[in-house]
């Protein structure tokens, strides 16, 4: 029973992406959802049956199937633009499509499945800040979060202005922001990675997306919970955790609690199986 337990939760993670894969095929009649959204589920599925298997590279495995299938299919082959800026776009033009239900599947209602797990296993920039050599943070928590408000906003107004100004040729100039955007992101994500030496500083302080990841995450479903029998409250699981998350706590309102990126770096790493 122990053994068929532990494989649930990649079973729940493709089954709810199947579903969504299915629903949107019959209600757009298009295929493509039926083949994005199953492919992403096999490949998050794929991961986790890879950990319980104790594949140390397993999370990896994902971000390179997912990150590298959004940011150059859909992105520079499919000319989508999957940034923030594009799910304002379709927003503004009332399009159900592409970027809006990225977001509405893995940014807005997903999180209240599986938390901030985008991060830890799909966001193609990530997929590149944990090449750097700082994984774990070598310094505390800066208190400079409310940057990612400020890039939040930025990304509205951008798209806003696009929109009040009537420039032509929307679509070329989304394109082209992805473009400029993801570059952006890259030089500014190894900066601060080196600069705190924290590989995760620009998903913390940063990236915009979190400001939907972050309150749909506080009601996740999938949590990292703690055995307090089992453990022996050594701390090891909050020194590994690349973003702060205090996992001894269980309670919703755990420090960092919605920054968890279910990376599983605390389950690994506990000397007692506690978690």
């Amino acid at each position: 029973m122990k053994q068929i337990k532990q494989y649930l939760q990649p079973l729940l993670i493709l089954i709810v992406f199947e579903t969504v894969a299915v629903t949107l095929w019959l209600t757009k009649n298009n295929a493509f959802y039926l083949f994005n959204f199953s492919y992403i589920g096999l490949s998050i599925s794929l991961g986790l049956f890879l950990y319980i298997k104790r594949y140390r590279h397993a999370r990896r495995v994902v971000q390179l199937l997912v990150g590298l299938y959004m940011l150059v299919y859909l992105g520079l082959i499919q000319r989508e633009n999957m940034q923030i800026e594009g799910f304002w776009y379709y927003l503004f033009t009332g399009v159900f499509e592409a970027a809006t239900i990225h977001y509405a599947v893995a940014k807005i209602f997903g999180p209240l499945i599986f938390g901030r797990g985008w991060c830890g296993y799909a966001c193609w920039t990530a997929m590149v800040l944990d090449f750097l050599p700082y994984p774990v943070p070598a310094q505390p928590r800066k208190k400079i979060g409310w940057i990612r408000y400020c890039t939040f906003a930025l990304s509205l107004i951008f798209v806003a202005a696009l929109f009040l100004a009537h420039v032509g040729d929307l679509e070329r100039i989304m394109f082209l922001a992805f473009i400029i955007g993801n570059a952006v992101y890259y030089a500014v994500g190894v900066i601060l990675a080196y600069a705190f030496k924290d590989n995760r500083a620009f998903c913390k302080y940063i990236c915009p997306i979190t400001v939907f990841l972050k309150p749909m995450s506080a009601f996740s479903l999938l949590r990292i919970k703690r055995n307090k029998d089992l453990c022996v409250d050594c701390g090891k699981c909050k020194r590994v955790c690349p973003m702060n998350v205090d996992v001894t706590d269980d309670s919703r309102s755990r420090e960092n609690g919605t920054e968890c990126i279910l990376c599983m770096e605390c389950v690994r790493n506990c000397p007692k199986k506690a978690l």
